[in-house]
């Protein structure tokens, strides 16, 4: 009875895998009842689900439609949704080889799919008279990469939209926040076909390279992990934070620069 978030219901997308796990994770221990959605479940998301705190909803939020049917599964409740669907492939051709398709496709992805689910989990939230909506987006909001030029524009979008709605629904009791994490140990980094593998690919070098020189670039000298974001995202979905609002919280070990 004593969790932070006993009794509250919790949206996460993109929550299979790293951080949207993690996120699944640290909800359920806070003591909330998370609906999970991803278009595929993992051994680790499964096990989750078995515990009993959560339950998985397979989804492609490339799919307007699919953003209705995740909400549809909290059952009219919503008090904490988190946003983390995502992709960042590596543009090593350079800008002329992004196609329409490309940018659709990441745009759609990135900022697209957030707005969807929080149309669809707002009038709830509106109702309650009170919610926290937490969107994972990037440094590279604030630190645009031409390696991620259209997943850079796709984030910046996500930290604008979450601002400007922060403006509307404050006054109604509805916080609206984002996490912009820097590089984090998970799939999109470190996978075989991940930022590391692909950047090597391209530049001749190792993928141990490319992460040691991304790390290097941070002031801590490593990556964030995922349960380090599933922290930051807790503390903004709790009670702790229930006067930070419109707030872009960055996570990055001092990978932008702070002189």
């Amino acid at each position: 009875m004593n969790s932070p978030l006993h009794g509250r219901t919790a949206v996460v997308s993109g929550a299979s895998k790293g951080i949207g796990l993690a996120i699944v994770e640290a909800l359920a221990r806070a003591g909330a009842t998370v609906i999970a959605g991803s278009r595929t479940s993992t051994p680790e998301l499964e096990a989750l689900v078995e515990d009993g705190a959560v339950t998985w909803v397979s989804v492609d939020l490339s799919d307007p439609q699919d953003a209705e049917r995740l909400v549809h599964e909290a059952e009219g409740r919503v008090d904490v949704l988190v946003n983390n669907v995502g992709a960042a492939p590596a543009r090593t051709s350079g800008f002329l080889s992004v196609t329409d398709a490309d940018w659709q496709h990441i745009l759609n992805l990135n900022l697209l799919s957030a707005v969807r689910v929080t149309r669809a989990v707002l009038p709830l939230m509106l109702q309650a008279g009170q919610g926290s909506i937490i969107t994972v987006a990037s440094v590279n909001a604030t630190l645009p990469d031409p390696l991620v030029i259209d997943y850079s524009a796709g984030k910046a979008a996500v930290v604008a939209f979450s601002k400007a709605l922060s403006k509307e629904v404050g006054p109604k009791g509805i916080r609206v926040n984002t996490v912009s994490p820097g590089p984090v140990q998970t799939d999109l980094w470190l996978a075989q076909d991940g930022v590391a593998a692909t950047v090597s690919a391209a530049a001749g070098i190792t993928p141990a390279d490319v992460i040691a020189q991304a790390a290097g670039s941070t002031a801590t000298g490593r990556f964030s992990t995922p349960a380090e974001v599933a922290d930051l995202v807790l503390f903004l979905a709790g009670d702790q934070a229930r006067n930070i609002t419109g707030s872009d919280m960055v996570i990055d070990g001092g990978f932008i620069p702070t002189w």
